[in-house]
């Protein structure tokens, strides 16, 4: 029997952690929260409103043999440690282990650590603690608020657009963000100038080794941009001022849960939640500290020892360690900044993905304590007779790579590339070998990627590194935002080059407004987002969602009481819901159809973005779902029609005065006729069918004879004589049309039913 009992969240820190303690430690997983408010009630939200928001907690239908056992080792442990992690959840999750294992009167002791070691272990059970209540009423908090605002906000979504939506109190606020972006993009005009670039040939230059310059000044029209350029054939050019000066490059800190995510996503193309669960493995497998921080901090065994890892690999001169400091806005867990354990392995992970990370992170945090980047950067002026403007010529020479060897940080938007530059010396004249007049356009805003939005996020002080990548994750998974690329339009530019003394003109083509793998809202989203904003603007506010996420953290510093700051939004929350009128929101009327009379509506429904031709008023309308290429927003009356003629089942025509319908189903396409289905060949196109085509269709398919039950009918294999007891063949050589009833009446009489075609299934 094991004196001490051990309990963690995951079976693999479990499994870790075991191997650092010795035979008298027992270590279990609790598998994350063993309880929860409980699901939503008719009548009840699992929180008593009459008893300070008191919720109703109930154990996981999926823990409770776990709880069992936990409870049997409990019973035969002298000390049990709740080692869950040192955040808010993991501090609610000790804490409902506390309550459900009635440990109230046992040994127990809370430790925490920020890495999974050997000496951070035995460290932490050196210096155990209590349960840290103000972490776990912060938790409760934000616990209740969602559960509130979600089960409370849902249930108008579904009256007013349609069921099975869901709301939150900061994923609704993340779409905002993006429908906002997006209806940025869509306001915005393209505006273009011409930029002017020129090449000067010097005393020291070659043609491969021009001087490179660009004018200070844009110009807006294209006439001004092409007399400029005719004016340069008579100026007379001369390097009006050389300026050097020294640039250092600093290294950017270690990596925070934010900054992780954001260079993940850039440089490994990794999405928020799996760099999350990545790094997750590499914590609970103790190759780097806690993934959830907003530190930069290192501590001071591991500044001491990426010092001697940098000495060793790179040289003395390369060393410079420093301790950078926190500026997010609202960060909440002063720990350590992610860095890897042990500073001297550079490889680790159980697979491929894990390995990237893990290198990413080792590199960030080495580059952090290294020496800055040196470098010279000159500029050069060219001066331009008779005219108020100047050529600009600007260069780098690196001096000493510093960090840079190791790691250079990611950016969001390509760089020019840094130039060397000719000699040039002052006051010298120079020659215009080549100069052009390019034409640029504006460029519209980007859209969010999943880290860029998370960025903004952070910046907004909206969510926490606990609940970013689950936010993205969760306006995904419920088709309000979805990831795409976006193909661009092509456009023409203008390119006037002057060239010996004449100006040409040429058209380029190029592609603008192509993204890959950016968030855009979906019809859904925005309809949702529009109504939320109208009738719970406070609610949607970036300001007041921050204010929410400050008050956690005074929860969380004991400087505020949780069950008053629940009250406080709670009472201004309320009068909200009962001020929403009833009915659906109205779709967007594209016109009428001219054959029906009946109106054409964009709309969203069960089904999702779709059109519907009737009103519900009167007699059952008719759906059709809507391309993922078209929206609500912007289709038209025409192509709205167009897919009722094309979507199935529909209308073909009439035959006999009876509708012809043309439908697919579990087996193919078919005609549905008078109340029948008739297969259609699978080499025919049931959108490109034709009536003449249905119509022998159907033919073919209606009896060549019928007495009351006996009917003779065309079949796959030949004609053949159908009735309720069974069918029956027509001999060959018969004429199926001239059967008469005597006949078919005497065939089945004096033959026995076909045996019915069994399909025989081969074992694999």
């Amino acid at each position: 029997m094991s004196k001490n009992l051990v309990i963690v969240e995951s079976p693999a820190k479990a499994k870790t952690i075991e191997k650092f303690l010795g035979a008298d430690y027992h270590v279990l997983s609790s598998q994350g929260h063993i309880r929860d408010i409980e699901a939503l009630g008719k009548n009840s939200l699992g929180i008593d409103f009459q008893h300070g928001y008191k919720p109703n907690y109930v154990i996981d239908p999926t823990k409770t043999k776990l709880v069992e056992q936990l409870k049997k080792e409990v019973n035969k442990a002298d000390t049990v440690w709740l080692a869950s992690d040192e955040d808010r959840e993991g501090e609610a999750i000790a804490w409902h282990l506390q309550e459900v294992l009635d440990l109230k009167n046992k040994d127990t002791k809370r430790i925490v650590f920020h890495e999974i070691t050997k000496t951070a272990i035995q460290e932490a059970i050196l210096r155990p603690r209590g349960i840290d209540t103000n972490l776990v009423n912060a938790q409760q908090a934000r616990r209740v608020l969602d559960r509130i605002v979600g089960f409370e906000l849902s249930p108008i979504l579904w009256k007013k657009v349609t069921t099975g939506l869901s709301a939150g109190r900061v994923q609704s606020v993340a779409v905002r963000l993006v429908v906002e972006k997006e209806r940025e993009i869509q306001s915005f005009r393209s505006t273009s100038n011409y930029r002017i670039i020129a090449d000067f040939i010097g005393k020291n230059t070659d043609k491969k080794n021009l001087l490179r310059c660009e004018l200070n000044h844009k110009f807006s029209h294209k006439n001004d941009a092409q007399a400029f350029l005719e004016s340069l054939t008579k100026a007379r050019f001369m390097v009006n001022t050389i300026e050097r000066k020294p640039v250092t490059h600093s290294p950017a800190p270690p990596f925070t849960t934010s900054t992780l995510q954001q260079e993940a996503a850039r440089k490994l193309k990794f999405s928020l939640s799996k760099t999350m669960r990545l790094a997750q493995s590499l914590y609970e497998s103790g190759r780097i500290t806690y993934m959830r921080t907003d530190s930069v901090n290192l501590s001071s065994l591991a500044l001491a020892t990426s010092k001697e890892v940098i000495a060793a690999e790179y040289g003395d001169k390369y060393v410079r360690t420093r301790q950078f400091h926190t500026k997010t806005k609202g960060a909440q867990e002063a720990h350590e900044a992610i860095r890897p354990t042990y500073m001297n392995v550079q490889q680790a992970g159980a697979n491929k993905d894990e390995q990237r990370l893990y290198e990413l992170i080792w590199k960030r945090t080495i580059a952090s304590q290294m020496a800055d980047a040196e470098s010279e950067k000159t500029t050069i002026q060219v001066s331009i007779s008779g005219c108020p403007y100047h050529f600009i010529a600007t260069g780098e020479v690196n001096l000493f790579d510093g960090f840079t060897r190791v790691y250079v940080q990611a950016t969001d938007e390509a760089e020019e590339e840094t130039r060397i530059l000719p000699a040039m010396n002052l006051h010298e004249l120079l020659q215009i070998a080549e100069a052009q007049a390019i034409q640029t356009y504006a460029k519209p805003p980007y859209r969010f990627t999943e880290a860029t939005l998370q960025k903004r996020m952070e910046d907004l002080g909206i969510g926490r590194p606990s609940t970013w990548a689950a936010i993205v994750d969760t306006i995904q998974h419920v088709h309000y935002v979805e990831k795409g690329s976006v193909a661009g339009t092509k456009r023409d530019a203008t390119i006037m080059t002057l060239k010996n003394g004449q100006v040409t003109e040429k058209q380029k083509a190029e592609m603008v407004g192509s993204e890959t793998q950016r968030l855009m809202p979906t019809d859904l989203g925005f309809i949702t987002n529009d109504f939320l904003v109208q009738y719970f603007p406070q609610i949607l506010s970036y300001d007041f969602t921050a204010q929410e996420e400050e008050k956690f953290d005074h929860i969380a510093e004991g400087k505020a009481d949780w069950v008053e700051t629940v009250d406080t939004f709670y009472k201004a929350f309320k009068p909200l819901i009962s001020s929403i009128p009833s009915g659906k929101i109205a779709g967007r009327l594209l016109g009428t159809d001219p054959k029906s009379g009946q109106p054409v509506i964009a709309k969203i429904s069960k089904i999702g973005a779709c059109i519907q031709l009737g009103d519900s008023a009167d007699e059952k309308p008719r759906f059709v779902g809507l391309p993922k290429d078209k929206s609500i927003f912007t289709v038209t009356l025409e192509e709205a029609l167009d897919l009722f003629r094309t979507a199935m089942p529909y209308t073909l025509g009439e035959l006999e005065g009876k509708e012809i319908i043309i439908g697919e189903g579990k087996y193919g396409a078919y005609i549905r006729y008078d109340g029948k289905f008739i297969s259609m060949p699978k080499n025919m196109d049931p959108l490109k069918i034709t009536q003449d085509q249905a119509t022998a269709l159907i033919q073919e398919s209606l009896p060549i004879h019928e007495w009351g039950d006996i009917q003779v009918l065309h079949g796959r294999f030949g004609d053949y004589i159908h009735t309720p007891q069974g069918n029956y063949q027509i001999p060959k050589g018969t004429d199926s049309a001239t059967l008469t009833e005597k006949q078919t009446k005497d065939l089945i009489a004096s033959s026995e039913p076909i045996k019915p075609f069994r399909r025989i299934t081969r074992k694999k």
